[in-house]
């Protein structure tokens, strides 16, 4: 670029930011709202927007039969209509003596039936028809520019084509519609400017009422939609949570399988004199993969653990998990609160696995903690039954013998339980009894032949120190859930 061009481009952004800066404020103004008008009223003036049918739900519909329902989906379309009609048939009835009668007719009858498929338009003939019979017979009726008919068709227009737009629309029309009663009433305004000053307040009013209850419809439209939201949100997040308080409780379950593999692999020379150096290789694999396992897991627990809310997280990473030999103290602890509850027990009892065992637990517990919240005053039975295919669980609490007070919980206990079901491939169903109680019936399927795993002897040397190191609480009876736990609420 050379100096020449420099200099001419320099003098000429300094042109137009003076004169910018010299532009008055009211003009820009002025300038905008002129641009607005143009935007609300004039681009696309007669474009074709149909007015939408009733929705098949509305409340007017509802007490109609369904024959008759979609033909009066067009009652906003057949009532349009009518009015134009009735109008009109009383403006040629008021004034048939008078010159133009019919012209006028026309002009308030017309727009009202444009308003179903071009409402800016509509707004357009309503105030040019005012203006034409203003100014071909000026004077010539009682109430002049409008007549009293002509004065009820344009209010309509203006608020059917204000619920169709917007707010700045309405302001628009509203200062073109009192602009133009004034022009006309200049013209004899001992008659007129009554008419208009009357169609300027009344217009006013009718518009300001309108789009208030229009906001007020849409502010309670947005308050329910965002209800819904927060509502599904906060179900996502409690669901979130119990599965991250499960994979926490897995991770027990799994860690602790894992380290009777890596200490097992690690025994297992010892208990064979001049081992194949084969299988010595061999089993230090498996007992490396376990480690390297056993590593990702808790690598895992340390990610999915940080995001978990303080009152999961009471428990440290070490805590036993409770399983069904537990059961006792629960159900004591919930005595204790107040709840008459017994506990019966069918079938072969038997050592299940430990995900069965704290999953049927978390179950009972869940379950009884609703009773108590929901149904103070009855009492509970607790059903287990014991089949080789699995585990039957069924809660039964009895109706509230006493003032129910509203709950404090998240109350997603149900989708909690269902998760643990659906974890292990089993199935709950909760519902409430013909007695105005409430059932929590589950069944957990285990293989027949499955039994809890069991750590073997510890071995002498190496082994000794690999076993207190990987696994602190493995033994011959050792099993998640042995130590004293405080119930969860």
């Amino acid at each position: 670029m050379t100096d020449t061009t420099k200099t001419a481009a320099t003098k000429t952004a300094a042109t137009g930011t003076t004169g910018g800066s010299r532009q008055p404020t009211e003009l820009r103004m002025a300038r905008d709202a002129l641009h607005d008008l143009r935007a609300d009223l004039l681009t696309g003036a007669f474009a074709f927007r149909p007015l939408r049918p009733l929705p098949g739900d509305h409340r007017l519909l509802r007490p109609l039969p369904a024959a008759l329902r979609g033909p009066a989906r067009r009652l906003p379309h057949l009532a349009l209509v009518g009015l134009a009609l009735l109008l009109m048939f009383i403006e040629v009835v008021n004034s048939y003596s008078s010159d133009g009668s019919f012209v006028r007719a026309l002009f308030l009858g017309v727009p009202l039936v444009v308003l179903i498929f071009r409402p800016i338009g509509a707004f357009w003939l309503s105030l040019g028809g005012m203006l034409f019979t203003a100014a071909v017979a000026p004077g010539v009726w009682v109430a002049w520019p409008w007549t009293g008919v002509s004065f009820v068709a344009h209010l309509v227009v203006l608020l059917v084509v204000a619920a169709r737009t917007g707010p700045r629309a309405s302001v628009h029309m509203w200062l073109l519609t009192a602009l133009a009663g004034g022009l006309a009433a200049a013209t004899d305004p001992h008659r007129g400017a009554a008419v208009a000053f009357a169609m300027t307040v009344v217009s006013g009013i009718a518009l300001t009422l309108l789009l208030a209850v229009r906001g007020w419809r849409d502010s309670r439209r947005q308050v329910v939609e965002q209800v819904a939201v927060v509502e599904e949100e906060r179900s996502r997040r409690t669901l979130l949570e119990e599965r991250t308080t499960i994979a926490r409780e897995l991770h027990d379950v799994v860690a602790h399988h894992m380290s009777v593999v890596a200490i097992q692999a690690e025994a297992a020379p010892y208990r064979v004199q001049d081992p194949p150096e084969e299988l010595v290789a061999a089993l230090a694999g498996i007992r490396r993969n376990a480690v390297t396992a056993l590593t990702e897991l808790r690598r895992v627990l340390g990610v999915v653990r940080a995001d978990l809310p303080g009152d999961l997280d009471d428990w440290g990473p070490e805590a036993p998990q409770p399983t069904l030999a537990d059961l006792g103290d629960l159900l004591e602890n919930v005595r204790r609160a107040g709840l008459e509850v017994e506990s019966v027990t069918t079938g072969r009892q038997r050592p299940l696995p430990q995900g069965v065992e704290l999953s049927a637990y978390r179950i009972v517990q869940e379950a009884l903690s609703n009773a108590l919240r929901h149904a103070p005053g009855a009492s509970a039975r607790v059903e287990l039954g014991y089949v080789p295919v699995g585990l039957g669980l069924r809660i039964v609490n009895g109706p509230p013998d006493g003032l129910v007070k509203a709950s404090q919980g998240s109350g997603h206990g149900l989708m909690g339980m269902r998760e643990r079901a659906a974890m292990l491939g089993g199935e709950l169903t909760a519902e409430e009894t013909e007695d105005g109680g409430f059932a929590v019936e589950a069944f957990l399927p285990v293989e027949p032949d499955t039994a809890p795993d069991t750590a073997p002897d510890t071995a002498p040397g190496t082994a000794s120190g690999t076993a207190s190191e990987t696994a602190p609480n493995d033994g011959p009876d050792a099993a998640p859930g042995a130590g004293p736990r405080k119930d969860a609420p």
